[in-house]
């Protein structure tokens, strides 16, 4: 079948919210496509190339943000404190590796999630699930519950917000490494590793100086970054409407971010998500769980990149830390025997989910959804050794976090319990990293990378 932008229409569908005024939905989506591109087809090629260079070895990836954004955190400070986090986890990161880090964030766009069931039921009264700030509403009404095509809209806003602030940010000289002070969040004053980050952070300043004293002069290179945008594609009428040809390039490319991703329930080969992306000029990623078999995923990647194009398709394994060493190496053996040159990043976060019933504090005996940081770290250290022993590169790594002080996800240095975890459990969906424990967790790939 001849691809298009709306050749995914005759597909299977997933994940969809129900639009009571098709009209309305329309008149929308036309608004959206004649509104100006969040990112450019520039920003997407040089994305594809250093995909690429982190698929050989020669680059590490560091990809975050929040599980799923919301309006109402469009703030500056809000924004910024991601972007630091961000910094100060890549700057660990360049030490450790001695290698180029690119940056990906889970945000100007992350305002829509999966659910498992397209309902909800309380007390007796079933309404339709929240699927995310730019379908419906939280509220447990029928009015809230009602995808809103307008809602949308405002999700194009909030991202277009979001980018102009990254942007300005970064061209501002806020990502220059000659002052890692402009990014310092609470953790540099008080947390148990403070020394170890700023012992990082001085070593990088004297190498900095040391390089310019011998060029005679500042590297413009390290006054700025770039930071990339990703999100999971789910309201496949809205990707569409920001997919579009560009002058002097070949093919579509989905101009609502840099890098579009599927999830589990969303990466069957032959129904419309990949239907859509098989057609687009991104770099796409697709998640690997568990229940994902070689052969699926290879029907997958080859309708994606028929023709093998480095930097082209991102395979993120969300395994859990009891089960990968027994699901991810069939998987990294089949890509690696056909051939396929895929990048390989893990995300330790989603298959180390549980529920833990605290014993004391506000939220005893209620079920509360979290993760274990040893977990988490478990995963991440057994993605490491699986890509050693199969000849494969692991190109980096995918972490749900925030640069705030939460409290979502136990353990780390500072020993958050189960009984902690009601003090700051800000998150709408899924628990994140604090920015302690998303720092410690980059000093932990660093040590490993700097002692082998």
């Amino acid at each position: 079948m001849e691809w298009s932008p709306r050749s995914w229409v005759v597909k299977p569908c997933a994940q969809q919210p129900v639009y009571p005024d098709e009209a309305a939905l329309q008149r929308t989506l036309d608004e959206i496509a004649a509104l100006p591109p969040l990112v450019t087809s520039y920003e997407i090629e040089a994305l594809k190339s250093q995909l690429a260079e982190a698929a050989r070895g020669e680059r590490f990836i560091l990809w975050g943000g929040d599980c799923a954004e919301s309006f109402a955190d469009c703030t500056s400070a809000a924004i910024a404190s991601k972007l630091k986090i961000l910094l100060q986890m890549s700057l660990v990161l360049v030490h450790g590796t001695r290698k180029r880090i690119t940056r990906i964030g889970r945000f100007a766009g992350q305002y829509a999630k999966p659910r498992s069931t397209a309902t909800e039921t309380r007390d007796g009264i079933e309404l339709p699930s929240f699927r995310g700030d730019n379908v419906n509403r939280p509220e447990f009404t029928i009015e809230a519950r009602t995808p809103d095509a307008q809602l949308l809209l405002r999700g194009y806003e909030r991202s277009a917000l979001t980018l102009n602030f990254i942007r300005s940010l970064v061209d501002g000289g806020f990502a220059d490494l000659h002052h890692p002070e402009n990014w310092d969040l609470a953790f540099v004053k008080h947390a148990p590793l403070a020394a170890e980050y700023q012992r990082m952070v001085d070593s990088i300043g004297e190498s900095l100086r040391f390089m310019e004293t011998l060029a005679g002069g500042t590297i413009s290179a390290m006054q700025r970054v770039d930071f990339f945008t990703s999100h999971e594609l789910l309201v496949l009428a809205y990707e569409a409407a920001l997919t579009r040809r560009v002058p002097r390039r070949d093919g579509c490319f989905n101009l609502s971010t840099h890098l579009p991703w599927v999830g589990l329930r969303t990466s069957d080969p032959s129904a419309a998500h990949v239907e859509f992306c098989r057609g687009i000029r991104n770099p796409v990623g697709v998640k690997v769980g568990p229940e994902t078999t070689p052969e699926q995923l290879l029907a997958t990647v080859r309708t994606l990149s028929p023709e093998p194009e480095p930097g082209r398709v991102v395979l993120i394994a969300r395994c859990g830390a009891h089960r990968i060493a027994r699901t991810l190496p069939p998987l990294v053996r089949a890509m690696r025997d056909a051939e396929l040159p895929v990048v390989w990043i893990a995300d330790p976060m989603h298959g180390n989910t549980e529920t833990v019933v605290p014993t004391s504090g506000a939220w005893a005996g209620k079920s509360v959804k979290t993760r274990k940081f040893g977990h988490i770290l478990a995963e991440v250290e057994q993605s490491f050794e699986i890509h050693r022993m199969e000849g494969t590169v692991l190109a980096g790594v995918h972490v749900e976090l925030t640069g705030e002080d939460v409290t979502e996800c136990t353990g780390g240095a500072r020993g958050l319990t189960d009984d902690d975890l009601s003090r700051a459990y800000r998150s709408q969906v899924d628990p994140r990293l604090n920015y302690e424990q998303a720092l410690e967790l980059a000093m932990l790939i660093a040590r490993r990378a700097a002692g082998r």
